[in-house]
Parts: structure tokens; C-alpha cells; sequence
């Protein structure tokens, strides 16, 4: 999908601000999604180079405009020669020096050649055009990974929260049971199930944090952020809830998406770029026309001869010649051409399959990514709701533990039901997060935003 004006706007005008020091960048605001995948894309190599490659394109494309254009040269030649030799002027041996100039001045064209110059300009062209694609390709596979990788980093961040909450939750019924001990209303085998429970949590929370600091590494080498810089990640996308107001036709979305997908764009390109190189290889076993033009003139002068020679200017005006020629080029045998003809049908048979292939395998995201959002619109929702339910039977299961109606064991296993529904639903929040993103961007909206 072709980046728009708005968002390459938007993309120079965060420069500055992403070319701060990291450490001032984290200190003012922590970072969003959009933000760290507008710092990808700005700061990839394999953006640079395409960008490279950009220039490479347009190079390419003078060069086949070139390709109409006549050529033009000049030949200048100076030589001394000695030793036994006809003397041109009495056309006898003699031992002689001599010295003689040659100029030339001369221009080709081509008229005909199969049309190969016409199909390479083709090429160059197609090539040319195809270069702000390739360029959103990249950028498109830089953000979709930093989104993912931010998801994850997100995702282990608040499960941080989570286990803290856990935590503390067990040191306050720990606390509590403690003292029902104390009182004889709890015996030492409940404390001691809960002492355990503490330290679960404990070793939880702390493998979660290891977790995180593993998340946010991996953002970073996406985001391909400098070493040693800290980098603080906002949890806004933890709020996501389910919109189930409408329902997405996924043939629709690939409808629009097949049109503007930087994949299919390719793999549509890598076609038509091998079927023009067919042409070319076809035209050079065709016979070609080129057009040739001069003008030349020579000095002689017998270096050995004591008497006067003819000055230099009368013989560069009377040595002066012109010529003009067509000359016709049959190429009767030519096993290398053949050769190449050969392979370049093969290359464009090869990429009409990889365009089935790309065209089928798009369609198949497509229809992925609306299944899950849909699917994961419908979990969020009735995770939320087990989630509240987990909540109230968890609180009643602690007011019937404290009164002696249940044992450890029954508030543990509410306890690890509450937890796991928690989870659950940010894991659902989260991947609902990456796949709203992900239709949104089949539909035709930027996948990096302002």
C-alpha cells in the first residue's frame, strides 16, 4: 500500500523528536505503538536500503532511455614508425621515419533490434514506478513485526500488574490468617498453605518480570533502538474493549486489499518484469538495423625526408572523408541467446506461479485476520464477564475462609481461576489490539499512524 502524503508529513515532522536521545525521549512520555513503529520505519537499514535501491531504479531507467539516444564518439591516433618500409610518396622500400595523425569523429543509431531496447525501457520503467512500493513493503513488514514485538512487550508488562496484584493479595490473606492462628480460629497447616502460596506469587512475579525485560529487548532490536537506552512503553492498548456492532465481510476486505497490498504489488511486478524479459531475449534473435555516420581526416609527413612535407593544414582539409552506412545484423546461430530465451519463459512461468501462490496466500491473511478479530471480539466479551464472576465467587470464597466454612485448598483454586481469567482477558485484549490494526490496514488505512 502506497504511503500518503499525510503520513510521510507525519513521519519527517516526528524526526526531530525521534532523533533525541533516548533518555529524554523516556523521560518525557512513555512510547505508544504508532510511535515505536514510526521509529522503526525511520530508522531500518533495510529501509535505507531501498532507498538505496530507489536511486539504483532511476539510474536504470536513464540508462534505457539512453538506449534510443544515438552514440557518439571520437578517435584520435598518433604514431611514429621506423625501420625498412614502403614510402607512400614513391611507393618504394627505404629505410624511413615517419609519423602520421588519424581523427575521427562518428555517430551510430540504433533503428531496429527487435524491439529488446523498447522492452528493456519497459522494464526500467515498471521498475522505476514499482520503487515506492517496494520501499512501503519494508516498511509495512518493519511495522507489522514492531507491532507484534510491542504487543508481546505490552502484553508482559501488565502481566506484571497482574502478578504484583496477586501478590499482594496473598501477603494480605496471609496477614489475616496469621492472625485468625493467633486467635485458634486457623490451624498451622492453613498458614502454612498460604506461606507456600506467597511464595508461588513471589517466584511468579519475578519470572514475570524477567519475562518483560526479555519482551522489551526484542522491541528494541526491532525497533532497531540504540544500545543501552532505556525505552518506556505505554499500556494504553490494555484497554481495549469489543465493538460488536457490525460484522466484517473478510471477501470484501480482500476486495480492496488485493488492489493496494505491497506483496501482491510484487509478485504482480516480478510477472510483468519476466514477461517483458522474454520480449527482450526475443529480440536480440532478430535481425537489427543500425545507422552509422563520420567524418575523418589524416596527416603524413616522412620524418626521413630532408625536403619540405605538404603542411599540415592542406592535408587535414584534403584528407577529409565522410561516410555514411546502414548496416543489417542476421543472427543465424546463437546458442547463448536461445539459451537465455529459454530460461527467461521459464522465469516468467515460474512467477505466474508465485503470483497464484502470493494472491492465494494474501487472501488467506485476510480472511484470517477478520476471523480472529471477530473471534477473539466475541472471547474478550465473555471473558470480561467470567472475569467479574471469577471476581465475586473469589471475595465470597475469602469471607467463607475466614469464617471456616472452606478450606485452603477451595481458596487457592478460586484464587488461580480469578488469575487465570484475568490473563486471559489481556491476552484477548491484546491480540484484539494487533488484529483490529491489521483489518483496518487491509481496508486502506495506514498501518503506521499519525
Amino acid at each position: 500500500m502506497q504511503m500518503t502524503k499525510k503520513s510521510l508529513t507525519s513521519l519527517l515532522a516526528s524526526a526531530l523528536l525521534l532523533a533525541a536521545p533516548a533518555s529524554l525521549r523516556a523521560q518525557e512520555q512513555a512510547w505508544t505503538m504508532d510511535s515505536c513503529m514510526h521509529y522503526a520505519v525511520l530508522h531500518a537499514s533495510n529501509v535505507q536500503r531501498q532507498r538505496i535501491a530507489t536511486r539504483q531504479r532511476e539510474q536504470d531507467y536513464r540508462k534505457a532511455v539512453a538506449g534510443f539516444l544515438p552514440s557518439l564518439g571520437a578517435e584520435l591516433s598518433a604514431q611514429y614508425q621506423w625501420g625498412r618500409n614502403v614510402d607512400p610518396e614513391t611507393n618504394t622500400y627505404n629505410n624511413v621515419t615517419t609519423f602520421n595523425n588519424y581523427w575521427q569523429l562518428y555517430a551510430s543509431l540504433n533503428l531496429f533490434d527487435g524491439f529488446a531496447t523498447v522492452n528493456a525501457f519497459r522494464q526500467a520503467r515498471l521498475a522505476k514506478r514499482f520503487s515506492q512500493t517496494a520501499r512501503q513493503k519494508v516498511a509495512d513488514e518493519i511495522a507489522t513485526d514492531v507491532m507484534q514485538k510491542y504487543i508481546e512487550a505490552a502484553y508482559a508488562q501488565a502481566c506484571i500488574g497482574i502478578a504484583r496484584d496477586k501478590l499482594d493479595e496473598s501477603r494480605r490473606l496471609l496477614h489475616k490468617t496469621r492472625a485468625l492462628y493467633q486467635l485458634g480460629e486457623k490451624g498451622r497447616p492453613d498458614v502454612v498453605q498460604i506461606e507456600s502460596q506467597v511464595a508461588e506469587d513471589e517466584y511468579n512475579l519475578t519470572h514475570q518480570q524477567n519475562a518483560s525485560e526479555q519482551a522489551l529487548l526484542d522491541l528494541k532490536a526491532a525497533m532497531n533502538w540504540p544500545e543501552g537506552d532505556s525505552l518506556a512503553i505505554s499500556l494504553e492498548a490494555t484497554a481495549t474493549q469489543p465493538t460488536l456492532g457490525g460484522q466484517v465481510d473478510a471477501g470484501q476486505v480482500f476486495a480492496i486489499f488485493r488492489h493496494i497490498s505491497p506483496s501482491l504489488l510484487e509478485a504482480e511486478f516480478n510477472a510483468e518484469t519476466a514477461r517483458l524479459g522474454v520480449r527482450v531475449r526475443r529480440g536480440y534473435l532478430m535481425p537489427s538495423v543500425r545507422l552509422s555516420a563520420g567524418i575523418y581526416t589524416s596527416y603524413y609527413r616522412n620524418v626521413s625526408y630532408a625536403g619540405s612535407a605538404t603542411p599540415f593544414g592542406s592535408q587535414f582539409r584534403n584528407n577529409r572523408g565522410e561516410y555514411f552506412g546502414v548496416t543489417l545484423s542476421l543472427p543465424f546461430l546463437s546458442a547463448g541467446n536461445w539459451h537465455a530465451l529459454r530460461q527467461a519463459r521459464n522465469n516468467w512461468q515460474t512467477s505466474l506461479i508465485d503470483l497464484d501462490d502470493q494472491r492465494r496466500k494474501v487472501h488467506d491473511e485476510v480472511a484470517k485476520a477478520v476471523m480472529d478479530m471477530q473471534g477473539y471480539e466475541r472471547e474478550l466479551t465473555q471473558m470480561s464477564r467470567k472475569q467479574e464472576s471469577d471476581s465475586v465467587a473469589y471475595h465470597a470464597t475469602c469471607r467463607q475462609f475466614e469464617e471456616g466454612m472452606l478450606s485452603t485448598f477451595d481458596l487457592q483454586t478460586s484464587a488461580r481461576t480469578l488469575l487465570e481469567s484475568r490473563v486471559k482477558t489481556l491476552q484477548m485484549q491484546m491480540l484484539l489490539v494487533m488484529k483490529r490494526r491489521l483489518v483496518e490496514y487491509y481496508q486502506g488505512e495506514p498501518l503506521v499512524r499519525d
